[in-house]
């Protein structure tokens, strides 16, 4: 199997035992917490029940939107492999888990998080993942007082909500000063959307080239307040998935704004693609971020041939033009 069907055959058995109104309370929750505004000052996952429900609510889909963050970066850097990665506040270990899907092997996996239930979840879980046979796992605190060992790659998934501004900037400076590429996701939002491109700005200062997704290194063109960058993630359900949110299909769309950037020199994709592409009759319209840096809408026809049948199958997130046009 691979790494998203061995992740959701491990997470079959956790509600086992667990009565579904405490299951469905405890998803409640952290959905409002989740999706709040203030930052926590306490774990998010205080127990068994919290951490069993919140891996079958939200486990699936932060490995699929850091996965697809993971693989637009290898892209962009195709001769790089981190032999150490470092996920700060990697609960369950979802990025570690996306981590090992994009480049496959074993390596020296740090989690860090701040709650133990997590962090004994995640490593159960990883059993289950040859590639994780060495991982570790530490409790830590994440914020201001936080160090960090040397390491190739630095992720960051859906963390920077439950901190403050300064321990935000604080977190991603410790990052920075650590690691040879750091990856940062948050939820498609326009307040997390915010928070990547803080993000971005801080890791520009430090030295670091933006991979992708976008296909420059400058500002954002997008003016503050007006629109947000963000992508979208499709995540296959499983029964147990699906009993857990309340919903019957058998997907969902996860939807997440991201950067990823490194020290390494670095290719990004010459435009990408920053909304779902609208197929018309004879015609594909695509909305690009371009090197310039700007954002134009292109018109792809049948006259274009190849390059015509090429957009019909591109997708939200991809790269513009594929590879060999």
């Amino acid at each position: 199997m691979n790494a998203a069907d061995t992740l959701r055959s491990a997470l079959a058995g956790l509600l086992d035992g667990l009565p579904p109104r405490q299951a469905g309370q405890a998803v409640e929750r952290l959905i409002a917490t989740y999706r709040g505004a203030t930052p926590t000052h306490a774990p998010i996952l205080r127990d068994r029940a919290d951490v069993a429900a919140y891996a079958a609510y939200r486990m699936p889909a932060t490995f699929e939107a850091v996965h697809e963050a993971l693989a637009a970066f290898a892209a962009a850097v195709p001769d790089w492999t981190p032999t150490a990665h470092t996920d700060l506040g990697g609960g369950t270990g979802a990025a570690a888990w996306a981590v090992t899907a994009t480049w496959p092997g074993e390596r020296r996996v740090t989690v860090l998080d701040w709650a133990e239930p997590a962090l004994a979840l995640g490593r159960e879980l990883a059993t289950a993942n040859p590639d994780l046979g060495k991982a570790e796992w530490h409790r830590t605190r994440i914020g201001p007082a936080l160090t960090l060992d040397p390491t190739d790659l630095v992720t960051v998934s859906y963390v920077l909500n439950e901190l403050t501004a300064p321990d935000r900037a604080a977190l991603v400076d410790t990052a920075a000063d650590a690691a040879q590429a750091v990856v940062i996701v948050e939820p498609g939002t326009p307040d997390g959307y915010a928070r990547v491109i803080e993000a971005r700005d801080r890791l520009i200062t430090a030295g670091f080239r933006i991979a992708a997704p976008c296909p420059h290194s400058a500002a954002c063109p997008i003016v503050p307040g007006t629109d947000w960058c963000h992508f979208s993630a499709r995540v296959s359900r499983s029964s147990l998935h699906r009993q857990v949110k309340g919903g019957s299909l058998a997907y969902e769309d996860e939807k997440f704004s991201y950067v990823a950037a490194t020290r390494q020199p670095v290719t990004p994709a010459s435009a990408r693609v920053v909304r779902k592409p609208q197929i018309r009759k004879g015609q594909v319209l695509l909305d690009l971020c371009e090197t310039d840096p700007a954002l134009r809408r292109a018109t792809v026809t049948k006259r274009h041939g190849d390059l015509y049948r090429a957009a019909r199958d591109t997708a939200w997130g991809d790269p513009w033009p594929p590879a060999g046009h």
